[in-house]
């Protein structure tokens, strides 16, 4: 018998995978959290039947997320992570020098506890010194800080349930206010290919424009999220993703990625005429 993981990506397009094993179940306050062992992408961690990250391609999403800020702004030294309780922006971040102190807030201590066992690679640093891990409400949590961070990485899930305050307007409006003058944030923005995600994409960039001088759009291709084609958000006080990278600075750096590089960089901001498109009408 074969056993297979189907995610339905949309009403007409299922996502599949062949699975060895199921290795973890269980629902939380929160959610079902599955880890599941495929033949294709490794382990993989789907939360209410959705896929979170796999194995195989985790680098990409995470490595995207964290170096992007980073190689503009190497003087960055304190940082909020909301969600992302596998770990993996924690494991990328602390091989920069510079980087001082990391609070992650993450609503679901199932998460955190079921990837150190199951995914212990990607959640190795979650107990290292510089990190400080709050169980609570990200809203509730932001709302309170002013000039604290220089990067907010915001792993936000599906806006839908108890994941939509964090693309609301509010939300963005307390993560400005939280970041220090020359303070980036960086968000997943969803995939600007099919009919519902592409919404998505124009409803959380309007919100961010309207909070942040500076917003651009850059983004990488995961095979394992829908349609492979995704989109980040960089927002900033005053630091253009572009215009203000450090290229040589973080070369000098001689940090290991699979993905990232400086030449990527620069490319991952010019987009395909059709995102251009979606998101024209909204800036």
């Amino acid at each position: 018998m074969q056993l297979w993981f189907s995610e339905a990506q949309t009403p007409f397009v299922d996502f599949s995978l062949k699975i060895n094993k199921i290795l973890y179940t269980g629902k939380s306050d929160y959610q079902r959290i599955d880890i599941l062992e495929s033949k294709e992408f490794g382990r993989v961690l789907t939360q209410n039947g959705q896929i979170t990250l796999t194995e195989k391609d985790e680098f990409i999403y995470r490595e995207m997320m964290v170096h992007v800020p980073l190689a503009v702004n190497p003087k960055i030294k304190k940082v909020l992570i909301i969600g992302a309780g596998d770990g993996g922006f924690i494991h990328d971040l602390l091989e920069y020098p510079n980087i001082e102190h990391i609070d992650l807030v993450e609503s679901d201590p199932m998460i955190v506890e079921v990837c150190k066992k199951y995914l212990p690679e990607i959640s190795a640093k979650l107990d290292d010194e510089k990190v400080t891990i709050y169980y609570e409400d990200a809203l509730r949590f932001v709302r309170w800080k002013e000039n604290e961070y220089d990067l907010i990485l915001v792993d936000s899930v599906d806006p839908f349930g108890a994941g939509e305050i964090l693309f609301t307007k509010e939300f963005y409006g307390n993560c400005y206010r939280a970041l220090t003058d020359s303070g980036i944030l960086i968000n997943q923005h969803e995939s600007p290919f099919y009919a519902e995600e592409a919404a998505t994409v124009q409803t959380v960039h309007r919100r961010i424009v309207q909070t942040f001088p500076i917003v651009k759009i850059y983004q990488a291709h995961i095979p394992s999220y829908p349609s492979g084609h995704w989109l980040f958000g960089f927002a900033s006080k005053k630091l253009h993703p572009t215009g203000d990278l450090k290229a040589e600075n973080w070369l000098s750096l001689g940090l290991k990625t699979k993905y990232y590089n400086t030449r990527l960089h620069i490319g991952a901001f010019a987009l395909p005429t059709y995102v251009e498109d979606l998101l024209k009408d909204v800036e």
